[in-house]
């Protein structure tokens, strides 16, 4: 549809839309009282004009550990308070451990532990921490350690009977790429922390009323199911975040906030031909959208009229709203703003699509998406069709340490190394393969790739980081993933069988894959992403 097409079609959607609104007041409809006796409510009563709501988007957390499988470069050294807490933990958790040897080996560090609990509602999401040997002790690096295991509680309560909010394990990540001076002794736990138990919304009375907070419960849990909400004094509501919004609670709070009390066929009239004037008017329609979206699907309708018009953002608002509330009529429109490589309301477009869509339309988007020629745009494709399950994505654990995923769709070829959420390494275009005639090694040349033009395999020798005459040496294949394989797997104990590896560690294999790429070893660009932001001021 051309422009001139399309300004004459939104024109007479435009009238459409005030003859569907004949009989309402150009002012919001004036306040009636309602049938919630000995309360002031109204009509128009939304439940976040009477409410405020208390959800921290994160809780800082810390705790005391010990990071095991050192070279000697450890510590047992720690105020005798974290000794105390640490001996207790241990001990509760492996009674048969020689806690006080474990503690004050040279292969042990003790460390805080700290991060930032996300709040969405869900238990068992995954979080990144922050470990950091204790000032003062003899501890000099925790590289390629791993934490035992550590109880996370709210900072400064680190007594056995304090509630644990998390805990977490894991291998020990240290960021040595684009860093002029590494601190060998402070490191992250990619992914490595889990959140216990579900966190709640709670909705705050400003005026303390059973009748209302039983109001809003029974409102809440007729939209969203049964105990999801749950009023547990006339001034408190406790709220589940619904199976639907997981991941979006901040999206959730604001449909609770904007979802009326009370609710007529006349009512949720008035409501839809109001607010769809508003998105096709004022410059703020995220407001007028989470509106209509909280009153359903009924809103469908007189949305569908916005899709014609001349403004990509009232089409995009329109469109986005439709197909959260299920009505695929919004679908065409979000995909030709997905497509449109100069839209401001592209990524929004595409994260649409992915989150609402039917599983083959998301799934045809994001495949589509491995070919564009902005990163950005690649890697979210890619997590879309990680969300979805998609078969272009093989997925392997590698060393109980990090994932190794190769996309199998898209012309990139690219390898791309999280440094957040989870410790990954993805190939796109896989299979990746390296060309002979190649020599690297790594930035403190314990580990070298070799392979001689003419050679058919790729040799590896890695020396032991702190025992000169300890030398393993293993053999690749020009696959990538094998190479990454033949690093990283653990070496074989004495009277196993299989293919044993070299036991490199994430962030020395990532620095290597760095410089293979740099190097034109591999075909293929590296791309880095953004690290894991803990910024916590604890007093010890």
């Amino acid at each position: 549809m051309n422009k001139r097409r399309r300004k004459f079609a939104y024109i007479i959607a435009t009238l459409a839309i005030g003859l569907l609104g004949i009989g309402c007041a150009e002012k919001q409809p004036p306040n009636v009282k309602i049938i919630i006796p000995q309360t002031n409510i109204t009509k128009d009563t939304t439940i976040g004009s009477l409410v405020e709501v208390f959800s921290p988007t994160v809780i800082p957390v810390e705790g005391y550990s010990i990071v095991g499988g050192l070279d000697g470069t450890g510590s047992g050294q720690c105020p005798p308070q974290v000794r105390a807490y640490l001996q207790g933990y241990l001990l509760s958790k492996q009674q048969d451990l020689n806690i006080e040897k474990f503690i004050t080996s040279k292969n042990t560090a003790v460390v805080i532990v700290q991060g930032l609990m996300p709040t969405t509602g869900e238990k068992n999401q995954r979080f990144d921490v922050k470990i950091t040997a204790l000032s003062g002790t003899q501890t000099t690096s925790i590289k390629g350690g791993w934490l035992y295991g550590a109880n996370l509680k709210s900072p400064g309560t680190f007594t056995i009977t304090t509630r644990i909010l998390a805990d977490a394990a894991g291998p020990v990540f240290i960021n040595e790429l684009g860093q002029e001076n590494v601190n060998p002794k402070t490191g992250y736990i990619l992914g490595g922390a889990r959140v216990l138990e579900e966190y709640k919304i709670k909705l705050v009375l400003r005026k303390p009323n059973f009748k209302i907070s039983s109001a809003i419960r029974n409102r809440l849990n007729e939209l969203f199911g049964t105990e999801m909400a749950n009023a547990v004094s006339e001034s408190q509501i406790e709220l589940k975040v619904p199976q639907k919004y997981k991941g979006k609670k901040q999206k959730f709070i604001e449909i609770v906030k904007a979802t009326y009390l009370t609710e007529s066929p006349l009512q949720t009239q008035e409501r839809i031909s109001w607010f769809v004037r508003k998105m096709a008017t004022e410059p703020y329609k995220k407001q007028s959208e989470t509106a209509l979206e909280a009153i359903g699907k009924k809103s469908t309708e007189k949305l569908s009229a916005l899709l014609n018009s001349s403004s990509e953002q009232i089409r995009f608002h329109a469109a986005r709203c439709m197909l959260n509330l299920g009505d695929d009529r919004g679908l065409d429109t979000l995909r030709e703003i997905a497509a449109d490589k100069n839209s401001v309301y592209r990524m929004g477009a595409i994260e649409a699509i992915g989150e609402a869509a039917k599983k083959n339309d998301a799934v045809a988007m994001a495949r589509n998406l491995l070919n564009d020629d902005n990163f950005n745009v690649v890697l979210a494709g890619y997590e879309q069709l990680r969300k979805l399950n998609d078969i272009a994505i093989k997925e392997e654990v590698i060393a109980r340490s990090f994932s190794l995923e190769q996309v199998a769709a898209g012309r990139n070829k690219m390898i791309f190394a999280a440094r957040s959420q989870r410790p990954k390494i993805v190939l796109f275009g896989a299979p990746l393969y390296c060309r002979d005639d190649v020599f690297v090694q790594s930035p403190d040349g314990n580990i070298t790739i070799n392979a001689p033009q003419g050679q058919n395999y790729i040799s590896i020798i890695r020396k032991h980081p702190t025992k000169q005459n300890v030398v393993a040496q293993a053999k690749s294949s020009f696959e990538i993933s094998d190479l990454i394989r033949k690093l990283c797997q653990e070496p074989l104990e004495a009277k196993q069988i299989g293919n044993g590896g070299l036991g490199v560690t994430y962030d020395d294999v990532i620095a290597i894959l760095k410089q293979m790429c740099e190097k034109g070893a591999v075909q293929a660009e590296f791309k880095l992403g953004p690290l894991s932001e803990i910024d916590l001021i604890v007093k010890r």
